[in-house]
Parts: structure tokens; sequence; C-alpha cells
């Protein structure tokens, strides 16, 4: 194992700038690296990952969660292990498949978007991240939840601070500081509409949660804001970062974007192949409930384990040609991409497979095939270049885009 790494420090600015060719060390000289700022051991081949979030032997907790999330969430399900993790997971799962998602959230999608689009459809431009992927999510999940988007920049705000905290490897004191105040502001504007929504169930999600149970278990007030808290800040950031950097893929990419634009059955190839080649969210940490055995030493009991899904995803034992984005490669399968069966590793895998896969899934196909529709002739503003930003999360911060206005 390698304590001395010759790849760029996951904190330095040049890891940050572009982390693909450090990850291509790191899985080639050192699989396993110990990183004394984060106190964690890295991983980033992809069988190491994988074996982590499958853990057919139970050798990693989530812990970890208790530091990481619980100082902005509250306890979340995210923490939970065997009988108490599958009550919860069974209480909000139904939610986010089958027929709930098909006849109560597709109507949302759909006009939360159709919203958004109407205010440049008409103008000949746009940029794809603030007027459109930073909020349609957002909305999404406010309207499911019944909340007042009205309320949006607030909610906005605090998924930001929510994000910043998870990725504050650093350990930047106020954006930790900022993070605990969300946990804060966030019950107070919670806990009151909970306790409001069990004495006037509706159809929202909220109400489902409020009167959720499962052998006799329901989710107390602070479960339902806890799990809440996450959902804005899960599903506001990945799927706000996952549009833009299927939009900025496909427009670096013309001759793929020109098919998808021809057959949208391809959307979810490109969904996958960007959560394989540009995911969201580039690294996850389990910790180690036991001696475990990776690639280039031991990790022991007790140690945090940080997997890096933006290097596995690159493994080229893995992925033939594997820092190529293409939507129509033969090693990865668009079926199971969305499930727990998936073999790419943005999603994790196992027991704590993101319950909102369908979701994100159901938000990216109506949203890519509205911005289609809308703009058949969508080109990338002239001069620019997508950049993505982030360490622990990751994508395009701006994406100005030109194409010929609607008419009438």
């Amino acid at each position: 194992m390698s304590t001395a790494p010759q790849a760029p420090d996951i904190l330095s600015p040049e890891f940050a700038a572009d982390p693909y060719p450090a990850y291509a060390v790191m899985r080639e000289k050192e699989p396993l690296i110990w990183h004394e700022a984060t106190k964690s051991y890295v991983i980033s081949r992809y069988e190491d990952v994988e074996r982590v979030f499958k853990d057919k032997k139970s050798e990693f907790t989530t812990d970890n969660y208790d530091w990481q999330l619980e100082p902005v969430h509250g306890k979340t399900i995210l923490q939970l292990s065997g009988r108490e993790h599958a009550v919860r997971r069974a209480l909000v799962a139904p939610a986010f498949r089958g027929s709930d998602l098909q006849e109560k959230f597709l109507p949302v999608i759909d006009r939360n978007s159709r919203d958004l689009i109407d205010a440049f459809r008409h103008t000949g431009s746009a940029d794809i991240v603030t007027d459109y992927a930073t909020r349609f999510p957002v909305n999404v999940i406010a309207d499911m939840l019944g909340l007042d988007k009205a309320d949006h920049a607030r909610f906005h705000g605090w998924y930001t601070a929510v994000i910043a905290f998870l990725g504050n490897l650093a350990g930047d004191p106020e954006v930790t500081a900022a993070g605990e105040r969300t946990r804060v502001e966030f019950a107070e504007y919670m806990i009151p509409i909970i306790r409001d929504r069990r004495d006037n169930l509706g159809d929202d999600l909220l109400s489902t949660l409020c009167a959720a149970e499962v052998d006799g278990v329901r989710m107390s007030d602070e479960d339902i804001k806890a799990f809440c808290s996450l959902l804005l800040a899960a599903g506001g950031e990945t799927t706000d970062k996952a549009i833009a950097s299927i939009m900025a893929n496909l427009l670096l990419h013309p001759e793929q974007l020109a098919a998808v634009r021809e057959d949208r059955g391809l959307i979810a190839a490109a969904f996958a192949e960007t959560l394989r080649h540009t995911p969201p969210v580039h690294m996850i940490m389990r910790q180690a409930a036991t001696d475990v055995e990776v690639t280039g030493g031991t990790i022991p009991q007790g140690a945090t384990v940080t997997c890096l899904i933006g290097a596995a995803n690159r493994d080229e034992r893995r992925y033939r040609d594997a820092d190529r984005f293409d939507i129509f490669r033969d090693d990865l399968t668009t079926t199971s991409a969305f499930s727990a069966a998936a073999d790419h590793l943005a999603f994790a895998l196992g027991r704590h497979f993101c319950v909102g896969a369908l979701l994100a899934k159901a938000e990216v196909e109506t949203g890519i095939n509205q911005l289609l529709d809308a703009m058949p002739d969508i080109r990338l503003a002239d001069g620019f270049d997508p950049v993505e930003q982030g360490v622990f999360t990751r994508g395009p911060q701006s994406l100005p885009v030109r194409f010929t206005p609607a008419a009438g």
C-alpha cells in the first residue's frame, strides 16, 4: 500500500481541475492509498469499489454517516442496517417505483419540466444549468412532497449547503457551520408542516410518509424530516448534475446527439453512459467492520474507506476504451443501469442502492426529451467549452446553448 502517492492529492487544485488522469495513476500504481487529510483509505479499482458496495459478507457499514450525514440531515435511512433499515426502506420505496411513480409523479415531472422550458423556448438561448437543471429536480421534489415552490430559493440554498458539507474533505469550519445551520433551519421549516400534514392527509408523498406503516412501525416526525432533507439534497444535486452532464456529453459528441434526437429510446443509454463516464457523485464513504483485503493491501477494522466511483467507472479492466463517451458501448447494460443489478457504480449497489434511481431516470428521460423537442438544433454557445467542477459531486457549472427559437 502506498502512503506517498504519485497521483495528485484528492484535495489539490490539480485534482479538482481534472481528476481523471489522477484516477488512472491510482488504479494502475496505487489501488489502495492511506489519505492522511481525510483519515481514510482510498480505493479506485472497479472490482474493489464494487465489492464494498455489494458487501455480500457484511464487511462494511455506513457508520461513517454518523459524522458525515447526521450533522446536516439528522439520522437518515442511510445509517440504518438490518431490520431497521429494511422496514424504513419498505416505508419509502413504493413512492419511487411502480404505479405511484407512473400515476402520481410522472405528470408532476412533465409539468415542471415544461414550465421551465416555456421560459426560454422562444428566446434562442439558454443556460441548461442555471435556467433548467438546478431548478427542475428541486421543483419536482417540492411538488411531490406538497411543499410550496415559492420556497424554491430556500430549498436550493439548503441543499447547496448540505452538499458542500458532504464534500468538505478539507474540513473548512465555515462550510461545516453552514451545513449544521441548515439542519436547524430545515427542521424549523419542516416539522410544523409534517405535523399539520398528519392531521390533513392528501395524496402527496409527505402524506404517504406520514401515513405509511410496516409491521406496526410508523415514521416519526424526525424520521420524515431527515428523509425529506436527504431527498432534497440527494435528489436535487445529483439529478441536476446528471442532466447538465448528459447534455454536455451529447453536445461534445454531435453524432451521438443526432442519434439520440432521432431515436429517443437512446436517452436511457445516454444517461447510463453519463453515469459511468461523468458520474454526478465521485466518491462515497463506508466503514470497515473487519480487516478487509483489497487490491494493494489491507483495510483495518474501523477504518473509513473512500470509494472513488469516478475512478472505478473508468477502469480499463472493466470497460473497453473507458475514457471514451460512447452511448453504444456493449459493455454497459442499459436495461439494468437503474437497478441494484447495474454494472456502473454511480448509484452504489446492494442494500444501499439509490432508492431514487427510477425517479432520476423518469426526470432525465422527460427532461432530455422536452429539451430536444424545444431546441431541435441545440448547440453550444460560440467558443464555450463545458468544464466540470467539484470533487465530491461534479458537473458543469454552466452550459450556455443556442438554438432556433420556437415560432409563435
